[in-house]
C-alpha cells in the first residue's frame, strides 16, 4: 500500500510531521548524529509545510517562537539535516523540503507544483544511476544531482481556469 503524499486527498499532515520527527530521531541515533533541540525545531518547521521553506523563513518562524536564532544557526542546522538525509535542498527555489525516506541514501527527485508551491519527492527507479553512467561514458564526474519537474498538482489543475 502506498503512503499518502501531501498532494493526495487523504493526507494526514499532523501524522506526517510527527512521523518525520520520530524517524529523524531513529536515523540520527543509528548514524551517530545528535538531533539537538534547535535541529529538531528546524526540521519541524521544514515539515510543517509541504512547500519548500527558505532559511530566512525558518529564521523568522524561530524568532516568532522566542528562539534567539541567527542565520548561521539555521544554516548549520540545515547542513546537519541534509548530511543526515532528513531534508533536501530544492535548488530552483533555494529552499528545503523534508525527506520522506531518510533511512535510504538516494538522489532526491521532486515534483514541484507551480500553483500551490507543494513539493513531492518521488522515486524514478534507476534515474540517478543512469545519469551517472551516461556522464561517465562522456568523461564527466557527477558531483551532485538534482531532479526537479515543475507543473500543476491535481488540486491546482482542478481549480485552474480553463
Amino acid at each position: 500500500m502506498k503512503a499518502a503524499t501531501p498532494l493526495a486527498r487523504d493526507h494526514d499532515h499532523a501524522h506526517c510531521v510527527s512521523d518525520a520527527l520520530a524517524r529523524a530521531e531513529t536515523v540520527c541515533a543509528q548514524r551517530g548524529g545528535r538531533l539537538t533541540d534547535n535541529r529538531r525545531r528546524v526540521l519541524e518547521l521544514v515539515w510543517r509545510s509541504h512547500a519548500p521553506v527558505g532559511a530566512y523563513e525558518i529564521l523568522e518562524a524561530l524568532r516568532k517562537y522566542g528562539a534567539a536564532a541567527a542565520p548561521p544557526t539555521v544554516y548549520r542546522a540545515l547542513d546537519f539535516l541534509m548530511e543526515q538525509g532528513l531534508v533536501h535542498r530544492i535548488e530552483s527555489r533555494n529552499a528545503f523540503a523534508g525527506c520522506p525516506q531518510p533511512e535510504q541514501h538516494h538522489v532526491a527527485q521532486y515534483l514541484l507544483c507551480e500553483g500551490c508551491g507543494d513539493a513531492v519527492e518521488i522515486e524514478v527507479g534507476g534515474l540517478a544511476r543512469r545519469i551517472a553512467n551516461r556522464a561517465a561514458e562522456i568523461g564527466f564526474i557527477v558531483a551532485a544531482q538534482t531532479v526537479e519537474a515543475r507543473g500543476l498538482c491535481r488540486r491546482c489543475q482542478q481549480t485552474a481556469p480553463a
